[in-house]
């Protein structure tokens, strides 16, 4: 569990949610700092949503694990339409932000610790880019053998990821070589969000094109069954057991 000063994440949540404007810095280690669209974003309705996401939707089936549940919009969507939804989050004041707009069952939790108490599922949601919090390629496989143990037969990953070659940005192109010379995918990074006076710990992340997340895919169990938004730097997929 993050302590309050490393939940930066989930200040930002908890201010927007009482009404305080407020933006968010995240942190590459390579030293670069962005500032991004705040954490507006998280508590947007669904007709607001990416049109990508709101497609993927539709794939959505039984018992559903939402991974990095934020201020838990997926969670509520699903949740209201009569789906059993488990939603979690490593940022307490993140799901606290859930639990106060009514998320039934919001608990603080982080991808590592999941595990067989939490029951079966048939859906796991990584929406809003959270492929990449799995990590890194070889802690993505591990959470995902993990992850086919506690889904049923015919289970479902709806994820979300975008390919980082596209990018034009000289600091990224930079940032892509040096992971290339190390043996790294290009959209390998560490990051940290920083918000205020709070910093939340570096994390591991990544973005994945297509064919790098089937490579990642290779072994586990799953593959890609379906992509949404072809032709575009971000898409979805749907993953099915193997």
């Amino acid at each position: 569990m993050l302590s309050d000063r490393q939940d930066a994440f989930g200040h930002g949540m908890i201010d927007y949610l009482n009404g305080t404007a407020s933006s968010e810095i995240v942190e590459r280690d390579d030293g670069l700092i962005r500032a991004n669209g705040g954490p507006g974003i998280y508590f947007q309705p669904f007709k607001k949503w990416h049109p990508l996401e709101r497609k993927t939707m539709r794939y959505v089936r039984g018992r559903v694990l939402d991974i990095g549940c934020g201020a838990g919009r997926h969670s509520l969507y699903l949740q209201e339409r009569g789906y059993d939804v488990v939603s979690i989050d490593n940022s307490p004041l993140a799901i606290e932000a859930c639990k106060k707009r009514g998320v039934k069952d919001a608990r603080v939790l982080s991808i590592s610790e999941i595990g067989p108490a939490l029951g079966t599922f048939d859906t796991v949601l990584l929406l809003g880019g959270n492929f990449g919090l799995l990590g890194n390629p070889q802690r993505a496989r591990r959470i995902l053998v993990r992850l086919r143990k506690l889904t049923s037969e015919k289970a479902r990953i709806v994820t979300a990821s975008a390919d980082p070659r596209t990018t034009n940005d000289a600091d990224h192109l930079a940032y892509h070589a040096a992971n290339r010379a190390k043996g790294k995918m290009p959209g390998e990074m560490r990051i940290r969000v920083r918000y205020k006076r709070y910093a939340s710990p570096w994390i591991q992340f990544f973005w994945a094109s297509r064919q790098d997340m089937e490579h990642i895919l290779e072994g586990t169990g799953w593959a890609v069954s379906r992509y949404i938004g072809s032709g575009a730097p971000q898409y979805t997929a749907i993953i099915g057991k193997a």
